[in-house]
């Protein structure tokens, strides 16, 4: 299906469903056919705004649409598994919002599904795809740069339940499952090798939210490299998360889709990709996969390893 429009219903018209439909704009050949969200209102102004004919508050109503080839899931964190699995059983390619689950075995499930279905299933680590830690990528492939330490903060200021436009939200973000999943996949995919030790304290459990709202982790790859994380729900300045590239040959902090040098001089990304926002790339490489018939970057297959440490990791919290 290689010049085939890709037609594509959204669930969960929030902020980060939104950050989809701004990408996926930019691509060629994609129409967005559905858009599912819980309050309907909100739904219809949404699919109108961007194009969609059909609203509903059902996901398994979209998912019986001849009209509809792939599904994008930012819905809440548990019920991301089950709905990617629904995705596949009804034949539609699956991206689905980080985290893939928020228990191992949920995981381990949508990846048997996918072996079966062979159908392009792809997890939201956006940070593989920002043009930043893409830069930092390329020159590892080349054998420029060796990572010998990443040092990560993870930091917002969220004492009640907000989305990232400041709107109410219907669940409760995680720490570790969410937060921590994007650096444990990228320092996994940064240094080709696979986590062999990790440690993990957290710090009071919040009494409203009955969450964690700090946490420190350390990581060990078998190439040597270390990772050291902090997360935090209760940092008042900056927000976002910053990582730090220490190596054998150059010192590098990314920030989003920004990088700069040890020195804090920035480095010009712009021409790494066709774009320079992270999430538009991601979706690019959604759409491509299912033109193209391959494994996505990004692939259940290949952020199984994120998931499989975070289990180690809550086991060790619990």
């Amino acid at each position: 299906m290689s010049s085939k429009t890709v037609r594509i219903a959204l669930a969960g018209p929030g902020a980060f469903g939104i950050k989809h439909l701004d990408g996926l704009k930019n691509i060629d050949g994609v129409e967005i056919t559905s858009i599912i969200g819980r309050e309907l209102p909100k739904a219809q102004e949404v699919a109108q705004k961007y194009g969609a004919k059909h609203v509903t508050t059902n996901l398994d109503e979209a998912l019986a649409r001849p009209d509809v080839d792939a599904v994008i899931l930012c819905t809440p964190t548990q019920m991301h598994a089950q709905q990617s699995i629904a995705a596949m059983k009804a034949g539609k390619h699956v991206q689905v919002e980080i985290p893939l689950c928020d228990k191992v075995e949920e995981g381990r499930e949508v990846l048997k599904v996918q072996q079966q279905t062979g159908l392009v299933a792809m997890v939201g680590h956006t940070r593989r795809f920002n043009p930043s830690h893409q830069y930092v990528h390329k020159k590892i492939q080349a054998g420029e740069f060796h990572i010998q330490q990443m040092d990560v903060q993870t930091y917002f200021f969220r004492r009640t339940n907000m989305n990232a436009l400041g709107q109410a939200r219907s669940w409760t973000d995680h720490l570790l499952w969410h937060h921590a999943a994007h650096t444990v996949d990228l320092f996994q995919y940064q240094t080709g090798s696979k986590v062999v030790k990790a440690n993990a304290v957290q710090g009071p459990i919040h009494p409203a939210l009955g969450i964690a709202m700090d946490m420190s982790i350390q990581l060990k790859t078998e190439s040597g490299a270390i990772c050291t994380l902090s997360l935090s729900f209760n940092n008042d300045g900056p927000l976002g998360t910053f990582f730090r590239y220490i190596g054998d040959t150059a010192t590098y902090i990314a920030r989003y889709d920004d990088l700069y040098n040890g020195k804090e001089e920035k480095i010009d990304v712009s021409k790494v990709d066709v774009s320079m926002n992270g999430i538009e790339l991601q979706d690019r490489e959604f759409i491509a996969a299912i033109r193209e018939g391959r494994e996505p970057n990004s692939s259940v297959a290949q952020v199984m390893a994120c998931y499989e440490v975070l289990d180690q990791l809550e086991r060790q919290l619990s």
